[in-house]
């Protein structure tokens, strides 16, 4: 097992969250606010523990092993949202720890759900952790998907190593080489957002803060309207289209800035992705503007932000589609499930997987046909291994079984049905808003019983976690010495 090995780097992790309190820290002492000791308290106590972690077991780290990933993956998640939890619940919000942990994990996770309201008048400080846990979390999931769970060959993300099955052709000799180029990555795509809304006619705060939860697609926002708040056009088209950057495999990005090639056209991801989205956004906009909802520009607006914002995962709004009609409700509850691309800061199903189910299918369809044929899948002109076929179609297994599991659940506790599968939904997909008048876009999950919100947070963190990664640990044999 190697638990000092997951000791140390939880002992990292919890001192890289303590450091990051002190930017929220200095807007507190900057603003006089009433959360500065809030804050220097928690990141003291978390560098604290954090350095005594390290302390205990950095003469006793060995070799990382195949069973201290699993664990050390699921912990990460844990532990990071446990201390990002701290000055939330300690903060003048007064909300109990359920509620602080809830936002925590909603943020590390990249999900959006929120339990707070009044957020136009919050403190600055506070605003600004939750954009921050938002941004680690999202730098964090690239980092998890593209190193390592081909790793641990889990989950489907073994898929680009169809890209690269030649070690001389990987995009990165070494795993750290990968990382830093992509924290690179995903600070100029911060900034490149921050500029372009700040230009668009977003205060500086305001700017910082929406940057920061559009390429992580998290979806926090500084105003309870959302990005409703911002009557703009320019503005909303700007967020759609950072939005679907963060949906974009990062692997691209990498491969366009440091080896100066323009590889996107040659994705599958890419282009299929487009072309979904092209679909659903004119499927929308025709909805829309023959039911007389709004004019034909607004109707392209508003579908191509709102689909935009669901498909990545990032859950931001800019209307309350629940007033639009039965069929775009229940159009936006199942585009909840689809997720963007792989390697991305998105969730969901995700289109890789969805395009290697229909390989599947196509097989399996031409195998009742000519039973005695041999039909190889291929993708992007390299053979798809029976292994990589398997771990999806056994991702989409669990998530199927998830689903039920958890919309069962919310509904034992008490929520209406629209609520409990939409919310389980929103989780396991990492989206943010559900649908109904309780948690839909222009709701919230703060009137959920705690049981609810503890179900929900079990939900965002297996669905961050990709399932399989958490279904390893419940494995007895994963137990066995």
């Amino acid at each position: 097992m190697n638990a000092p090995i997951v000791g140390f780097t939880l002992g990292i992790l919890i001192n890289l969250t303590g450091l990051a309190m002190a930017v929220p820290f200095i807007v507190e002492l900057v603003d006089h606010g009433p959360n500065v000791g809030v804050f220097f308290e928690a990141m003291a106590f978390s560098v604290f523990l954090g350095t005594s972690l390290i302390l205990a077991n950095k003469h006793r780290t060995i070799k990382v092993t195949r069973k201290s990933m699993f664990l050390l993956t699921a912990m990460s998640w844990l532990t990071v949202s446990a201390v990002a939890a701290i000055p939330l619940y300690a903060s003048n919000l007064d909300i109990s720890f359920t509620d602080a942990f809830f936002e925590a994990v909603s943020g590390i996770t990249t999900t959006g759900s929120t339990i707070l309201s009044g957020l136009d008048g919050m403190s600055r400080g506070i605003l600004l952790w939750r954009s921050i846990i938002q941004w680690i979390g999202g730098m964090g999931l690239i980092a998890f998907a593209i190193v390592f769970l081909p790793f641990l060959r889990i989950g489907g993300m073994e898929l680009f190593h169809t890209e690269s099955s030649d070690r001389s052709d990987k995009i990165m000799p070494r795993a750290s080489d990968m990382i830093f180029s992509l924290v690179k990555v995903y600070c100029l795509l911060t900034l490149a957002c921050f500029v372009t809304y700040h230009q668009l006619g977003m205060g500086m705060f305001e700017a910082v803060n929406h940057a920061l939860t559009t390429i992580c697609t998290g979806g926090y926002s500084t105003h309870d309207a959302s990005f409703g708040y911002y009557d703009s056009y320019a503005l909303h088209m700007a967020a759609s289209f950072f939005m679907l950057l963060g949906g974009l495999p990062f692997v691209l990005y990498v491969r366009f800035l440091f080896q100066g090639r323009f590889a996107f056209f040659e994705d599958t991801q890419f282009k299929t992705i487009l072309a979904v989205l092209a679909i659903l956004i004119a499927i929308m906009t025709m909805w829309l503007w023959t039911h007389d909802v709004y004019s034909f520009a607004d109707s392209f607006r508003y579908a191509a932000f709102n689909i935009v914002s669901v498909i990545t995962t990032t859950g931001y709004a800019t209307a309350d589609y629940m007033q639009w009609g039965g069929f775009a409700v229940m159009f936006m509850f199942f585009i909840t499930y689809l997720g963007c691309c792989t390697g991305s800061t998105s969730g969901g199903i995700k289109i890789m997987r969805l395009i290697t189910l229909q390989k599947a299918m196509s097989r399996l369809i031409k195998s009742l046909i000519v039973p005695n044929g041999i039909f190889t899948m291929t993708y992007e002109n390299k053979r798809l291994p029976d292994e990589v076929v398997n771990t999806v179609l056994g991702f989409l297994f669990l998530f199927v079984v998830s689903n039920a599991v958890l919309t069962i659940a919310l509904l034992f506790v008490g929520l209406d049905f629209e609520s409990a599968i939409s919310g389980a939904a929103t989780a396991l997909a990492n989206v943010g808003p559900g649908i109904g008048s309780i948690i839909g876009p222009a709701g919230n999950f703060q009137p959920l019983p705690d049981s609810a919100k503890w179900l929900l947070c079990i939900g965002m963190l297996v669905g961050r976690l990709e399932i399989m990664t958490v279904a390893v640990l419940f494995s007895s044999l994963y137990w066995r010495k």
